[in-house]
């Protein structure tokens, strides 16, 4: 994978402040506490001011718009099981992913930022209980789960490998997604395949409104 996506300037989420971030730690001008610090200053205040749920769980545009990407995510269920979704933000994901598939899913969710964490409780009050903060990378599941759902993303790119190795530790699969890809390219399938994980399913759907762009998930099993 080169170090720079051809692509980025056309997806969602703050790419550039991303890199920047990256650059930063690679250079040795911050570690990695702060990576994960200055990464929430960025996104959990956006996230509490949103106004709607699915923009207080990262995606833009209507509740049309979010069902139809990230529903995705619910083409990696193939059998009941419990779910536990990593970087759940509002809980918004965990709330509507029963509702996309005829399997039986018991949801979890686990957030970085307390307040994010916090906001999910207080709307789910149900599932209070299963909504955990902690680091990915630190953080020790109490019990073992059917799925984990991910994003490369939320670790700085070196730790990635390892943030895939230890959520498969945790489940039988792990659903990865959902991201932006422009269609000619598999760059994080070749990713995953280059650290030696066999991909054992997909999903796609193309961008409404960014021309040559697919929402995309991939999932890897254990």
């Amino acid at each position: 994978m080169s170090e720079r996506d051809p692509y980025a300037h056309l997806k969602e989420n703050a790419w550039r402040e991303s890199d920047a971030l990256d650059a930063r730690l690679a250079s040795g001008e911050i570690d990695e506490e702060t990576w994960h610090r200055e990464w929430q200053d960025l996104l959990v205040p956006a996230y509490l001011q949103a106004e709607t749920p699915w923009q207080q769980s990262g995606k833009s545009g209507s509740h049309d718009d979010w069902v139809y990407a990230r529903a995705l995510v619910a083409h990696a269920i193939d059998r009941d099981g419990t779910f536990l979704d990593v970087g759940c933000a509002n809980g918004y994901l965990i709330e509507c992913l029963p509702g996309w598939t005829h399997f039986d899913v018991e949801p979890y969710g686990l957030d970085l930022s307390r307040e994010l964490a916090s906001l999910a409780r207080e709307r789910l009050p149900r599932w209070s209980d299963r909504i955990w903060t902690g680091n990915v990378l630190r953080w020790q599941p109490p019990q073992r789960f059917t799925y984990v759902r991910t994003g490369l993303d939320y670790v700085p790119r070196h730790r990635r490998r390892e943030l895939v190795e230890r959520c498969l530790g945790w489940c039988d699969r792990v659903v990865i997604g959902v991201f932006g890809e422009h269609e000619t390219e598999r760059t994080t399938e070749d990713l995953l395949r280059g650290w030696g994980f066999e991909v054992a399913g997909r999903s796609e759907r193309a961008h409404r409104r960014k021309p040559g762009m697919e929402h995309r998930v991939l999932w890897v099993d254990s």
